[in-house]
């Protein structure tokens, strides 16, 4: 079955209906050859037997086949939801001013609440947060080619300094300064440590643990932040140090530690769907783009899952490839192993089953 230039595996068409996951509407319809009748993934009926549904990439393509629409679950209704999605990002990427929730919503046809759900489903974070994203990134590029921060803070879209102040607080955790030059006036305290993994690096600033890595070094750290004031810390970092190897050798037991990272809007999405997988449980890289509202940006959320700076505390390990196996891991997959089978994991192979 081709999807686009993308070819979606039957099987995992077929897994995605059994859970009735929603972030496969819009990307695959099932056919039921009893009944004659086309669904999307999410409808609430019950399932056919797996010999008598055939996949589609779109509505178009199984009504061309004979197949009618269920009334249960509107399949047909997902790609206007997808256009009106697409029509709001075109709206708020031209906006000169930032556009409420409720003017979007009208400006589309729909209710507010009924759209703000719809947007979240697609692309993984809410309109208002798709606009600060999208204004962040305008600053940082406009910071990169003039230097100057008021400017940048206008060109980007923002209409004060406060606004842009309280995004870049939120996103990135350093003052527009920093963020333009490589970290300069923040302050990041390091040490590194012995753990079951191996010798690590731990740095922070005052909000939280912005690095957390195997076998990295100093010089390894500057190179991420080449202008931050780094200290190595005497001790004051213990409680920070402890919550991680607990996090390592005793999850269930670990602390809620402060995370100071920030990333593109995609990427946040990703960061936060990994910090939800349960204790115990795997996803796949599949699982993950479709959880965010996108899923045929498996190899995206795999890229993001990759450049995830805080191991361990943003659980990037428990991401397996779709058959099971391990897959990648930056730490190394003798690390995975151990972090997983500290979770509850039995790995007599390098195969785990997936959670629905």
């Amino acid at each position: 079955m081709v999807e686009g230039d993308n070819m979606v595996d039957a099987e995992e068409a077929w897994a995605a209906f059994e859970r009735r996951d929603r972030g496969w509407d819009g990307r695959v319809i099932g056919a039921v050859r009893t009944t004659g009748i086309y669904c999307k993934p999410s409808c609430p009926a019950r399932r056919p037997l797996r010999e008598n549904i055939e996949f589609f990439s779109d509505a178009v393509s199984a009504l061309a086949a004979g197949y009618r629409p269920c009334l249960r679950c509107k399949p047909d209704e997902v790609a206007r939801d997808r256009q009106a999605v697409a029509r709001a990002v075109g709206l708020i990427e031209r906006a000169e001013e930032p556009l409420s929730l409720t003017e979007l919503a009208v400006s589309v046809g729909y209710a507010p609440h009924h759209f703000q759900r719809l947007f979240k489903r697609d692309l993984g974070v809410s309109p208002a947060e798709y606009a600060r994203g999208l204004r962040s990134e305008r600053a940082q590029d406009a910071l990169k080619e003039n230097g100057r921060v008021t400017d940048a803070i206008y060109d980007a879209g923002y209409q004060s300094p406060s606004g842009f102040y309280s995004d870049a607080k939120e996103r990135l955790g350093m003052t527009p300064s920093a963020w333009r030059d490589g970290g300069r006036g923040e302050t990041i305290r390091w040490t590194t440590f012995d753990s079951p993994l191996g010798r690590m690096l731990i740095a922070a600033t005052a909000r939280g643990i912005c690095r957390l890595t195997f076998e990295e070094s100093a010089e390894a750290l500057r190179r991420y932040f080449p202008n931050a004031t780094l200290v190595q810390d005497e001790g004051g970092m213990a409680g920070l140090v402890e919550g991680a190897l607990t996090a390592i050798d005793r999850p269930a037991a670990a602390p809620d530690l402060p995370v100071d990272v920030a990333g593109t809007a995609f990427q946040e999405a990703v960061w936060r769907e990994l910090r939800k997988i349960p204790l115990g449980e795997t996803r796949s890289y599949a699982q993950v783009a479709a959880a965010v509202g996108k899923p045929g940006a498996v190899r995206a959320a795999g890229s993001a899952n990759g450049q995830n700076h805080v191991a361990v505390l943003i659980p990037c390990h428990r991401v397996v490839r779709s058959d099971g196996s391990l897959g990648g891991y930056a730490g190394g997959l003798d690390r995975k192993r151990k972090l997983l089978a500290a979770e509850g994991h039995e790995l007599g192979s390098t195969e785990l089953p997936l959670a629905e």
